[in-house]
């Protein structure tokens, strides 16, 4: 019966291999005979505008506020669309700027919505400029946005998404990752900034030569009209975005006496509404500057009457400046003098959000094909880790062009060449409920019970109810004497929604206290994990995924993230101790 898996893989790999010109070149077909038919996301929107001198800054390039009321308003035509009712901006993911558009180009804005939820959704930018005379055309921005869906002030309860093309089940799927990490954002950079060990040289900086972060304060007051806001009178959130940029580039400019140019906008959320009649007060002041760069913080509050001293928490935000000399090359700025006190807390904090944000990005934004194998483990960044580590996962599942290797009673091995990686995917039936194996699966320590090339599992840290690090030795692995040894970070996740899977995400990471040693060879699994869906009662589609990069391929067959060259064997296995342990896990079960 091995022997049979084995031939089967076998010939499934060389399969792979033979025909991956031909099976790319019909996916391209495939992909073009889509077009054709003229298949588009209901939700889409799509906005061109060409810019205009009034559109433009002292440089002659698209004010980015103008920019901003745009994406905003293209993304509210799409949640309105799906929604079939007005909607309001409820947050902004961050956004970096790649690209400035001159007087003339066109920016061309595309936006869909990705997944709905209970009453919000989340709605999918992408910017793009083009110069009519040349041709060219380059990307701008991604955005990522969170619109509530309200009708008469009350919210609405939405319908939800059917993706269809393989980025759309990619894009629906890893949505649910991304809302859970905006839900805990604020907890998240509130427990690293009161936690981080914050070192700086202020009292070894020559104060004569520093700028008093006082000279940058700025405070303006806007008024909210009618064309303002939408037609329930609530203001639109690109208005806000476009006088909060205003605002923080005047800051920008007191210090570097220069007209600077936005970077990035960190992830902010919208704490009220603000109406047409309120009074906008938007205050800014550079929080730090660096060498090439610096965070200027704004705030915004509302009131309704004059004589009002309360005033509302709109929003907050903190935005990124650079400035370019005529090679478009960022100049070193001047120092900021901050003022004792919470200009301190501020210059300290900002140093703490550079960390956070150049981790972030470089996890959330960088493609699967950058990331290293294995990422250093620090508090800093093990929410946008988590994050990588499950949504990495869903990415693998939601392609769909999967091929099956072999099929011995009813237990299925599918193969996936794409670029730099092959995969593999195993897939059984197994009568226990889905949270039962998911419980009994996401704790690596009884994997030696079911998996021989588990020799010994340590847990190294709980980092939370659910992220585990953990230390794995397996047998040596080829010619090679020595045993292997893991360090994985596992990330396990509920359903969001009806219809989502459990999910159990495997990958490397790098801890100081284990490091590498002489006593093992040090092994790394870039992308791995089970998932598990719901069949019928007392059934559940249990998957296991692992992806593997093309100098492990000879080793792949004994690779402890996988499930061994005896994968029918490991996954039958794997099947009883379900079978065998699932009625001892009413306790565990009540927290789910």
């Amino acid at each position: 019966m091995i022997q049979n898996v084995g031939n089967h893989l076998r010939r499934g790999l060389a399969s792979v291999f033979s025909n991956r010109a031909s099976k790319k070149s019909a996916r391209r077909a495939e992909s073009n005979m889509g077009d054709g038919v003229g298949y588009r996301n209901p939700t889409e929107v799509q906005m061109s505008q060409l810019v205009l001198p009034c559109h433009t800054n002292q440089r002659g390039e698209l004010s980015v506020g103008q920019l901003l009321k745009w994406i905003d308003a293209t993304a509210c035509l799409s949640a309105e669309r799906h929604a079939g009712c007005p909607c309001v901006t409820a947050s902004m993911d961050d956004i970096y700027f790649e690209h400035t558009i001159s007087v003339g180009q066109v920016v061309n804005i595309k936006a869909k919505v990705n997944r709905a939820f209970n009453s919000s959704m989340e709605v999918g930018i992408q910017v793009a400029s083009e110069d009519l005379c040349s041709e060219k055309q380059w990307n701008v921005c991604k955005a990522l946005a969170t619109f509530v869906a309200q009708r008469e002030f009350l919210k609405v309860k939405l319908k939800p998404t059917t993706p269809r093309t393989e980025e759309e089940k990619m894009e629906h799927s890893v949505a649910a990752e991304r809302r859970r990490m905006r839900l805990v954002y604020a907890d998240t950079i509130k427990g690293l900034l009161a936690n981080y060990v914050i070192q700086d040289d202020l009292e070894s900086r020559d104060y004569s030569r520093m700028v008093p972060a006082e000279k940058t304060r700025v405070e303006s007051v806007e008024l909210v009209l009618p064309p303002h806001a939408n037609h329930q009178g609530n203001t639109f959130g690109g208005q806000i975005m476009a006088w909060m940029e205003n605002v923080a580039t005047i800051a920008a400019s007191r210090l570097c006496r220069a007209h600077p140019t936005l970077k990035a906008i960190e992830m902010f959320h919208f704490r009220g509404p603000s109406q047409v009649g309120d009074r906008l007060v938007l205050k800014a002041i550079v929080n730090n500057a660096f060498k090439h760069s610096m965070e200027v913080g704004v705030c915004v509050e509302a009131y309704r009457q004059e004589a009002e001293t309360h005033r509302r928490h709109i929003n907050s935000a903190f935005m990124t400046f650079v400035v370019l000399d005529a090679d478009d090359q960022p100049q070193i700025l001047p120092w900021i003098r901050p003022q004792p006190g919470d200009g301190e807390r501020r210059y300290r904090e900002a140093s703490v959000r550079k960390k956070i944000r150049l981790d972030r990005k470089y996890i959330v934004s960088c493609k699967q094909a950058e990331m290293p194998l294995s990422v250093p483990w620090d508090p800093s960044n093990q929410v946008y880790l988590s994050y990588n580590n499950v949504s990495s996962l869903k990415m693998l599942v939601a392609k769909d062009n999967w091929v099956l290797s072999s099929e011995i009673n009813q237990f299925r091995v599918y193969t996936l060449e794409d670029d730099r990686f092959l995969s593999f995917h195993m897939e059984m039936l197994v009568q226990v409920d889905a949270a039962q194996a998911f419980l009994l699966l996401s704790d690596l320590r009884r994997r030696p019970e079911w998996d021989k090339h588990y020799r010994s599992v340590e847990l190294v840290q709980q980092v939370d109810e659910d992220d585990a690090i953990y230390h794995v030795v397996s047998p040596p692995l080829g010619d090679d004497p020595k045993p292997q040894d893991f360090v994985i970070l596992a990330s396990r996740r509920k359903p969001c929604d009806n219809g989502d899977p459990y999910v159990i995400a495997l990958r490397s990471v790098t801890l100081p206290t284990h490091r590498e040693t002489p006593e093992y060879r040090r092994g790394e699994t870039l992308c791995s994990g089970f998932c598990f869906w719901c069949e019928g009662d007392q059934l559940t589609k249990v998957s296991y995924y692992n992806q593997a990069t093309p100098g492990f391929l000879s080793y792949v067959t004994t690779n402890v993230t996988g499930l061994s060259s005896e994968f029918y064997t490991t996954f039958k296995a794997c099947e009883q101790f379900l079978l065998d342990n699932w009625n001892n896990l009413a306790p565990s079960l009540q927290a789910l």
